[in-house]
């Protein structure tokens, strides 16, 4: 049995929160977690460009988070794994109501950094 090398397996952990990391891929994914999107209705739900909707919206299937389908000549969006997406973002929000306001105010990677 082969044994795991662990800072890979950190590393590809990372790579996943970095899917995560934007507030508008998160808003994207919390409007795939009601259902299929197309491009146009998510740009009109979050008052994004559809340049920059459609970017996320690469990213997120790079990282294997969502899938998308033909349908006519428009591209329809869903959550590649709902379930677990849900779970994820389930124990994030349980994780944010425990730290409060930490996480905001963090130095680092706080709404104030950089």
């Amino acid at each position: 049995m082969a044994m795991v090398d662990e800072a890979s397996a950190l590393a590809v952990a990372g790579c996943l929160f970095h899917g995560f990391s934007d507030a508008s891929r998160l808003a994207i994914v919390r409007h795939l977690a009601v259902g299929e999107h197309r491009v146009v209705d998510l740009t009109a739900h979050l008052g994004l460009a559809q340049s920059t909707v459609s970017k996320h919206l690469a990213c997120l299937r790079d990282c294997g988070l969502v899938e998308s389908r033909a349908e006519g000549r428009a591209s329809v969006f869903r959550l590649a794994h709902p379930e677990a997406t849900l779970e994820l973002l389930a124990a994030a929000e349980k994780l944010l109501g425990l730290t409060g306001d930490a996480v905001a105010l963090c130095p680092n990677y706080g709404l104030n950094h950089g």
